[in-house]
């Protein structure tokens, strides 16, 4: 079909966001709105010691101030959403550490929230902040994670002794141990997943307004009912008092699914001034207040035969989650992610430990991958270096563990099933696009230029989709258009174009015809959001439903109008979407069937849980300069498996946006804190180095289309993929230039300087 499945149309929204024409939260303004204003810690370690907010109060255009004492017994504390059951003997498995929306006693962090000042205007509530006097007596810090779990660090909380968070296991601890002793060759490394800022293009935003008894909000989240539920809990209130609407997101990346302090501060400053308070962060705030991603330290063993066939992993981890636990961070580097562990190799028994350390540094959760791109990360350096010990290609070194197609559906250690995959063929499709073989005389060209190569392949898998439940609402308008709702909201993926094509293939209708309303938690009941590249497998599904009941609903009206038996009716998608008598030319469009019946509405809905298992090759190709220590991708090939693609454009678009996030992260991406004051050292553009357009090469991109068997349409998540490989793929190929130019051990972020520093070194 012309706009089905599988065509590469492009993306709708794209015309209203390059005209300007986009609709995000601080573009909804109102004459009346006031504005917050927050003032936040700047110790990262400090005992409160004098908080006198009487000259803000009299400010001019103050019409509130919040301080702890104020909201004392009207919001229950941030808290962690994921227990963990704990392998650890005697260790209890999540400490019961909260963290209050306004700091009390103590400030744990630099850009902890103080006090909210409400006026009529911004500079009004800028000015008032900075009249509020604030002592501090400050304390000592610690910002590493292996640091703090050491005895003699400064203690965060009474409730974490030695600022443990949790010790968590999973695997088989004896076997893994009885591989290792038989093993002909162990190897083992340790990984660096440095801490990075989210950076979404547009900050986090909310308005908040209070009347008649309830809360009407505008947020950039990614998903209205993921918010409301967490607003519910902390205001202590029914969920049908909130309405959430979420429009245009430009950007999430996990960090707009989490629970943040300011929103529900803002709601409790709506409802007793019975007005209306928007805020809109600035870029300093976010690097100060949003939650954080990766901060992951490992030692990784793997343990192999005389041919280099795995035996056993084991992995030991140590996870930064900041000064308190974030929504799911007690869950990012253990249960969402240790499955991973160990990637597609066919790995017969492993065990992978974790701690988890809090620090005087903002809180880490999900960042794209949401703790499977540092997995991936681990898993392919103890492959690199296991290949290397072996002195095998390392590409076919690869190829030799990894699992075939004729072992699917193939069960890992983490239970994971594989139920469709071929590895080789994502392997061979590479590294003929990357010209692999080729690659030595490259180094050697390279090398007369006076620059250093290097290359690397890297094998990833993901896990996608997720629930438990989701829902769709399609509307059949008298007006002749199809209105969806879905639980599953766009941040920037290009939902207004892929759902839009999947209705089209189910119901025949012109795809213009067809509109995706904006987020509004009123408009359904059971969804999940968007996270997890959970929203094509789920959102696919409920669609179909929805469909499939319009057809079987709008079959009445057709009835009526063809004056036909409901069994004399047949329904015909390459019609263009017309009820037909069978056997006839007979027949009527959808639309004019719906408008018989004054319209039609249709619910899908599912509640339960489809994994999907993405997965693929990258390989990169770097060189380094030695005078200025500047790192240059020359080459990148990607080969990938997404099942059945929906749209090839946006998933081209989708893992090369991931691509560039991974290659964010190792070369030049890192949040850096002074050990000593625990101060944000990269707390700017300016000295947080985002990357750019030019240091990315064309990337050669081929998909191999294997459908899933978990799924109607086979679809597998693509969102997060191209983080999860780029991210191994560029920090090898860049040790792959060190090691040639002499350098033993480098880890990443690799930027210039760093580089400079290594190869100089050498």
């Amino acid at each position: 079909m012309k706009f089905g499945l599988g065509q590469p149309i492009r993306r709708r929204e794209d015309v209203r966001f390059l005209k300007g024409e986009g609709q995000y939260v601080d573009d909804m303004r109102a004459t009346g709105d006031l504005h917050a204003f927050f003032l936040r810690s700047p110790a990262g370690h400090a005992r409160i010691t004098g908080l006198d907010v009487s000259a803000a109060r009299q400010a001019e255009g103050v019409e509130l101030v919040l301080t702890a004492a104020e909201i004392e017994g009207r919001l229950n504390p941030l808290t962690n959403d994921f227990p963990l059951e704990s392998t650890g003997e005697g260790v209890e498995p999540v400490k019961p550490v909260t963290m209050p929306h306004l700091a009390t006693d103590r400030v744990r962090f630099v850009g902890q929230p103080v006090a909210m000042v409400v006026a009529r205007t911004l500079a009004q509530a800028r000015d008032a902040a900075e009249l509020i006097e604030l002592d501090l007596e400050e304390l000592p810090v610690v910002v590493e994670q292996r640091a703090a779990l050491e005895p003699a660090a400064p203690e965060l909380h009474a409730e974490a002794p030695g600022n443990l968070a949790y010790d968590w296991g999973m695997g088989d601890a004896e076997a893994t141990d009885a591989a290792f002793a038989r093993a002909a060759k162990t190897v083992s490394v340790e990984v660096v997943n440095n801490r990075i800022v989210v950076a979404s293009l547009e900050p986090r935003a909310a308005r908040i307004g209070w009347s008649e008894g309830r809360w009407e909000i505008h947020a950039g989240t990614q998903g209205s009912h993921n918010l409301r539920a967490k607003l519910a809990r902390q205001l202590g209130v029914d969920a049908a008092t909130i309405r959430v609407m979420t429009p245009d997101v430009g950007g999430g990346f996990g960090m707009k699914l989490q629970a943040h302090p300011e929103d529900a501060l803002i709601a409790i400053g709506a409802r007793d001034l019975g007005a209306t308070i928007r805020w809109t962060a600035d870029r300093s705030e976010a690097f100060l207040s949003d939650a954080q991603g990766r901060d992951l330290l490992t030692l990784a063993e793997g343990a192999f035969d005389a041919e280099g066939k795995v035996l056993a992993m084991r992995f030991h981890s140590v996870s930064n989650l900041g000064a308190y636990y974030s929504t799911f961070g007690a869950a990012i580097h253990t249960f969402f992610s240790a499955p991973i562990s160990g990637g597609m190799y066919d790995v017969p028994v492993w065990r992978h430990e974790v701690k988890g350390a809090f620090t005087n540094t903002v809180p880490t959760d999900a960042y794209r991958g949401a703790g499977r791109p540092e997995m991936i990360h681990v898993t392919e350096q103890l492959m690199e270096t296991a290949a290397r010990a072996f002195g095998a290609d390392r590409a076919e070194f690869r190829k030799r563990n990894l699992i075939t197609s004729d072992q699917t559906p193939y069960t890992n250690h983490g239970g994971c099933v594989f139920d469709s995959a071929d590895p080789a063929r994502n392997v061979d499709d590479a590294l003929a696009a990357a010209d692999w073989a080729g690659f030595e005389a490259r180094r050697a060209e390279a090398a007369g230029r006076g620059k250093v190569a290097g290359i690397a392949a890297a094998y990833y898998f993901e896990r996608t989709g997720g629930g438990p439940a989701e829902s769709a609402l399609m509307n059949v308008t008298p007006e002749g258009e199809i209105t969806l709702a879905v639980g599953t909201q766009s941040s920037g993926q290009g939902h207004e174009t892929a759902w839009p094509q999947i209705v089209h293939e189910e119901l025949g209708v012109d795809p213009m015809k067809i509109r995706l309303l904006a987020g509004d938690s009123d408009v359904l009941t059971a969804v999940g959001g968007t996270g997890g590249s959970r929203s094509l497998i789920m959102a696919s599904r409920v669609l179909m439903l929805a469909a499939e009941k319009v057809i079987e609903k709008a079959m009445e009206g057709a009835s009526s109008l063809l004056e036909a038996a409901r069994p004399d009716i047949e329904y015909s998608v390459e019609d263009g979407g017309r009820f037909r008598i069978k056997g006839t030319d007979r027949s009527v469009t959808l639309f004019e069937a719906a408008a018989e019946m004054g319209g039609v509405e249709a619910l899908g809905e599912v509640n339960d849980r489809v994994a999907t298992f993405p997965n693929g090759c990258h390989v990169a190709e770097v060189e380094l300069d030695p005078e200025t220590g500047a790192v240059e991708i020359t080459r990148y090939s990607v080969a990938d498996d997404f099942g059945r693609v929906v749209n090839p454009l946006l998933v081209e678009g989708q893992v090369h946006g991931g691509l560039v996030q991974g290659a964010g992260q190792v070369m030049g991406e890192v949040m850096v804190f002074d050990p000593q004051t625990a101060q944000p050292l990269s707390g700017t553009f300016m000295d947080y180095r985002m990357p750019r357009a030019s240091d990315f090469p064309p990337i050669s991109f081929k998909l191999n289309e294997i459908p899933c068997t978990t799924n109607p349409l086979g679809v597998k998540g693509c969102g997060e993929a191209g983080a999860v490989g780029a991210i191994p793929a560029l920090a090898m190929a860049i040790q792959d230039a060190l090691l040639s130019a002499g350098v033993g051990v480098a880890a990443p972020p690799f930027t210039p300087v760093r580089v400079w520093n290594y190869l100089n070194a050498a």
